[in-house]
């Protein structure tokens, strides 16, 4: 047998998002051995959303995580994580359900993201009113040109910060998810780059007295490129499943595969097209279309057109497909494709043995 063939497949309606847990363990140890030690690590949990598995990230050592929604920020506090940063940009009604999970899960240090004077001052009041300090990362754009502010302006941010009561700066969050040269020496060279002014920063704000602000930088392309630079953290996501664009795109990297989708043929609409159960709502459509998904089992198939609930692929004639055989895709892009589940099947022993719930999928869990 493939190693991504399930013998009891059959028990299985799909599609299904299929999880193997002992590739995870795999990746979960590999991550481990490219820093040098645990606490360097961040992980973002974007990619997962599943409480089983921030667990077992957390009992491999683990205990700091990032979380892009108020509901991953949740599911991190339920796993019993130690420290988690809210990653994104917070406005004032996301803000105030922060504070409600600081107050819910005491054991669960949070932190949260700040570019702009006028926000601090949003959390500095709130923070005032609930008579807590909120620890805060200025979080700094070297590139990806979405959120954050650049280096060089955000000293007097620094500087004000220091002045809100209700406010502990905790360091300065960036993240370079622009960065994927396939070339790992340009992707060093890019990063060092990149990274310059922010370095630039914290040296200068070391020289007036300060201790070096803490970095949290980087993604799954340059984390462990990161993980060289002194009182620095770093946040690998996709890492935990793997997918085939990062596959393709970082050659060095060792992970394993560890979540595919389980499809079935369910028409033969014509002899060199078969439609199978792939829809939009079932495997992440942002890019092009022959960039959407690989086969494993069958890597000659090429996708033609899609939609909601339907993927046709062509095939050729002399093919051997009937109704209802099974396919095991391989996404693209995994992180999009586990946020379309409510559960995913876990295979261990190469058998599927159990559900874990895609929590975090949702915008909200209780808070």
């Amino acid at each position: 047998m493939n190693w991504f063939e399930i013998k009891n497949v059959k028990l299985i309606d799909s599609p299904a998002l299929v999880v193997y847990k002992d590739r995870v363990e795999h990746n979960i140890r590999k991550v481990l051995t490219m820093v040098d030690n645990p606490s360097q690590l961040r992980p973002h949990v974007k990619t997962n959303k599943m409480l089983e598995v921030c667990k077992m990230m957390r009992d491999s050592g683990i205990q700091k995580f990032k979380a892009a929604s108020i509901a991953e920020a949740e599911m991190l506090g339920m796993a019993g994580a130690e420290d988690v940063i809210l990653a994104y940009q917070s406005v004032k009604p996301k803000f105030l359900r922060l504070l409600k999970l600081i107050d819910a899960y005491p054991a669960t240090k949070y932190s949260c993201l700040v570019d702009n004077i006028e926000s601090a001052r949003i959390f500095y009041e709130s923070a005032l009113l609930a008579e807590i300090s909120i620890p805060v990362l200025i979080d700094l754009n070297v590139g990806m040109n979405r959120t954050g502010i650049k280096p060089a302006k955000a000293y007097n941010l620094f500087k004000e910060l220091q002045n809100l009561p209700g406010i502990e700066f905790k360091g300065f969050h960036a993240y370079d998810g622009h960065r994927r040269d396939y070339d790992l020496a340009d992707r060093i060279a890019n990063s060092e780059i990149d990274f310059k002014e922010a370095e630039e920063l914290r040296n200068q704000i070391q020289s007036e007295g300060y201790p070096l602000p803490l970095l949290v930088a980087g993604g799954t392309p340059t984390f462990a490129i990161h993980s060289s630079k002194k009182h620095t953290e770093c946040c690998p996501g996709t890492f935990i499943f793997w997918d085939k664009g990062y596959h393709d795109a970082l050659p060095e990297q060792e992970f394993e595969y560890a979540a595919l989708v389980l499809t079935r043929v369910i028409s033969i609409p014509a002899e060199d097209k078969l439609c199978i159960d792939l829809g939009h709502k079932s495997i992440a459509s942002e890019n092009d279309l022959q960039k959407r998904v690989y086969f494993l089992d069958h890597p000659e198939l090429k996708p033609i057109g899609q939609s909601e609930e339907h993927l046709i692929v062509e095939v050729s004639k002399d093919h051997n497909f009937k109704v209802g055989d099974i396919l095991y895709a391989l996404p693209i892009h995994i992180c999009p494709t586990v946020a379309l589940y409510d559960r995913a099947v876990i295979i261990s022993n190469g058998e599927a043995s159990d559900t874990w719930k895609v929590i975090a999928r949702n915008r909200q869990i209780n808070y």
